[in-house]
This record gives structure tokens, sequence and C-alpha cells, in this order.
């Protein structure tokens, strides 16, 4: 769809479909104690989501960072009410690692390191009583190794430890393990890497079902591989690669940024942008689905080029003359029930300084449909800034899909509003509606305002989040808004 018919579908949204923009209420705040985090962890966003919706409708757990010696998960009601408080003490030489959640716990995994060596251990909360279990150890590696990681399923069934096995700084092998909701373990599993003349970036991810899907970016940065290796005692292993860089008309293009998502129903999408590696310029934005259903078997999206044109319709939505495109960074892959796939990309950048503020501008998005099929692109501009203390955690945007619409939700001054504003997206058009104001009254200053990370949905039309209603306040609140 053409950027014009874009803006056509956008001032018909209403007249057409006779909507006209809804109406936020705040029907709820309590007060919430949160410590901002320190160290590196605020620019690795390792734990980017700390609100989690209960499948059940009922309420929400939150993980909450409240002292320098520890963290607090919390589960409240649909209604705000408090229902329990747990304590998960952090000792000197530990991080947090991961928050997840599934049918009857919650996870939180702890990273340990001292001159002895490095172990994950996960600290389990029943959803029902708030009773905390002792920490477990599930992986463990040498003080010189890399950083083992955790993988969680999308539905919090299953949880995958591993660790790296390194020569001359390549990964070798990855030795991983397979945990139940209970933290039983089923299997252990060695990825063989040795075959391989270089990759960079492994990543391992789990599905619902325990199988574990290894992603790489190979051949000098010019391939997307996934291997699937099933679960349970079969050695059967799948490998399908994709080269996504090469050299075109003179231009050597490699991948800049890429993302690979494993969804729900386990389907496995990957997203890159790649760019010219000699002037750092832009390229093209690929998406391919993996399938590895039957025989096994790619879809690979026809390239979206980043066009003199487009970089027209960039300048002509974020007001500045854009010449290239400069720090756009992948940010989410979205599928909605008819398999339509919305990506998101994001402009975000550091001013310079540990102290100075951040900046997050304008969002690009790009609709496929079904069948992977390019179908719209569209920029939502913005201007976010946010003070250093709450990094990339104050400022961008959450999403979330039902049915056939991405619902989008930043932090914004807009008009002299500073508030969360929510935006539509129509997965199948890209028709966008206007941002429609929360009605929060977030505080505009260089302190502490609002925290992205305790964003969730309990519903198309309720909201979760954490921010400070005003200049005048001192401390956040936990809000519930339910959009009319």
């Amino acid at each position: 769809m053409s950027h014009r018919a874009l803006l056509i579908g956008l001032m018909g949204w209403a007249l057409v479909s006779g909507a006209a923009p809804a109406v936020a209420q705040k029907v709820k705040s309590a007060p919430f104690s949160y410590l901002p985090e320190q160290g590196t962890d605020r620019y690795d966003m390792r734990v980017p989501h700390k609100t989690l919706a209960l499948a059940d409708g009922t309420g929400f757990v939150i993980l909450a960072h409240q002292s320098a010696g520890g963290y607090a998960v919390e589960r409240y009601d649909a209604d705000l009410k408090k229902q329990w408080s747990t304590t998960i003490p952090v000792t000197p030489g530990e991080t947090l690692e991961a928050f997840g959640r599934g049918p009857q716990q919650a996870w939180v995994v702890l990273h340990h390191k001292d001159d002895s060596g490095q172990n994950l251990a996960v600290v389990a909360v029943n959803l029902q009583s708030g009773q905390r279990g002792p920490a477990k150890v599930v992986m463990t590696a040498a003080p010189r190794d890399r950083r083992p990681g955790v993988s969680i399923s999308p539905d919090g069934s299953r949880l995958l430890a591993f660790r790296y096995l390194t020569r001359e700084q390549q990964v070798q092998r990855i030795a991983a393990t397979l945990f139940d909701q209970n933290l039983g373990q089923l299997e252990e599993k060695n990825y063989d890497f040795r075959d391989l003349s270089d990759f960079f970036s492994p990543a391992v991810h789990v599905a619902n079902d325990g199988t574990q899907y290894v992603t790489l970016i190979s051949e000098g940065m010019k391939k997307l591989t996934v291997r699937r290796y099933p679960a349970g005692p079969t050695t059967e292993i799948k490998v399908l690669g994709v080269p996504v860089g090469g050299v075109y008309g003179g231009k050597t293009v490699t991948v800049r940024d890429a993302r690979f998502t494993v969804l729900n129903d386990g389907s496995l999408y990957a997203a890159a942008l790649c760019a010219d590696y000699a002037t750092g310029e832009y390229y093209s934005l690929k998406v391919v689905k993996y399938d590895f259903s039957g025989t096994g078997d790619m879809k690979f999206s026809p390239e979206f080029r980043f066009t003199p044109a487009y970089l027209a319709e960039v300048s002509k939505a974020s007001g500045t003359e854009a010449k290239r495109l400069d720090d756009v960074y992948l940010g989410e892959l979205l599928l909605t029930p008819e398999k339509q796939l919305v990506v998101v990309a994001e402009k975000h950048f550091e001013e310079g300084g540990s102290e100075a503020p951040v900046h997050a501008r304008e969002l690009h998005l790009f609709g496929y449909n079904e069948f992977g099929a390019p179908t719209w692109h569209s920029i939502v501009a913005k201007d976010q800034v946010a003070p250093a203390v709450d990094s990339y955690t104050g400022i961008g945007f959450r999403a979330a899909v039902f049915g056939g619409t991405v619902q989008l939700l930043t932090l914004e001054n807009i008009n002299k509003k500073s508030d969360l504003y929510l935006r539509r997206v129509n997965a199948q058009t890209g028709v966008i509606s206007p941002p429609e104001r929360l009605k929060l009254n977030v505080a505009d200053d260089q302190q502490l305002a609002y925290v992205k990370d305790f964003t969730a949905w309990l519903g198309e039309k309720t909201i979760i989040g954490v921010s400070r209603p005003s200049k005048k306040s001192a401390a956040l609140q936990l809000e519930k808004i339910v959009v009319k």
C-alpha cells in the first residue's frame, strides 16, 4: 500500500468505519515502590517485561527491584489489590537474568559470578500462595566462559538453560538442559557447530513442546540459519538457512540487525535489517518464515528496499530531512490470528556520555499478508527523551495484538500534553488510528516518570502501567487504565 493510500485511510478511519477516538479512563491506581536498575543491565534490556498477565484474566504478577539487596515478586488482582508479595534476595555478584511465568509458578532466574565460576539459579514462586521455593541451580560455567543463558517457552511451561563451549572466542558447542514447569529435568542436549567456519550471535529458543531452535548469523554476516532440535531422544536435526546478504551492484551487503521470534503456535520468524558494509547505509529489510513441518521449508518474503522514496517518506513523517537511515533497530515481530505479520523497528540512540539523555524517534512499521508478501508500510513520528536514570526503560514503545489489530503504546508530549498515547494499527491494511491520550498526565521533567518494563495488557481494553502522575509527585503509581 502506498504512503498516500495510508494517509487517505487514516483520514477516513472515523468517517468510514464510524469509529470515534475512544475515551480512556484511569479507573484505579495504587502506590508502587521501585528502584531503578543500575549498571550495564539498564542498556542490555535483559528482562524487558516485568509485568506478566495471568492467563485466566484474574490479574498479573510483577517483578520489582525494590532495594539494592533484592527484588519482589508480587501478585495483584484485576482491581490492583495486592494478593501477596515475596522477596527475592540478590547477593553481591548476582544479577537478574530472566523472569517468566507458567501455569502454576513464576520464575526468577539469577546469574551469579565469582572467582570460582558462574551459575544460573531459578527461584520458583507459587502463583496461588506466593510461597518461594529454594533456588535451584540449572547451569554452571567456568569464570572465564561466556555468560550462560536461559530461554523460556511462550507459554512458560518449559525452561531451557544453556552454556557455550568455545575455542579462541569461536563457539564450538552449546550444552543445554530442558526443564518442565516444576523444574524437573527432562533432557540434556549438545549442539555441535564445529562444521561451521564462522558464525555470529548464536541464540537458543525453546517452544512450548520443548523443541529447541538455535539461530545463527553466518557466512560473514550474510546468512540467517536455524537449527531445529526436537524434544525427546531423537537425534534428528533439521537445518534451514537463507542468504540475506551478498554483493549487489558492487555493494557488499551484510546483516546490521536481526531478530528471531518463536511464537505460541511454534512457528519461527526472522527479520533482518541489512546495510552496505562499507558505508553503513541501510539497504533493505528481509523477512523469513521457517516452517519445519513436514519436509521443512522456508518462506522468504520479497525484500523491502530503503530507497530515496522511502527516505522522503521518513523526512515527511519526522519533519526533518533524512539523508540516510541511522540508529534503526528491530523491536517486535507480531503475528495476528490470521497470520498477518507486522514488523516494528525503531530509531533510538544515546546523546553521548553515561549521564546524558537517551532518545527514541520514529517507528518503522512493515505489514505482510498470510502468504508472506509485503502489503503496506508506515512511519509513526515521535520524539521521546528520557533521563539516564531510566534509560531505554522510560521510552520506546509497547505492543500487543488483539484479533487483526496491533495496539502501540508510547510516552509522548503531544500538544503540550505529556501522557501515554495509544495507537491502533490495522494489520491487514496498515491504517493507523490517531494517537489517543490515556489521560494519566505523566510528569514531563528529567526525573523518573514512566517505567515501560511494567506495561502490560490484561485484555484488549485494559492496560496496566507504572508512571509518576505529575511533577509535584515524587512517587510512582501502579495504574489500571480501561479504554472505553
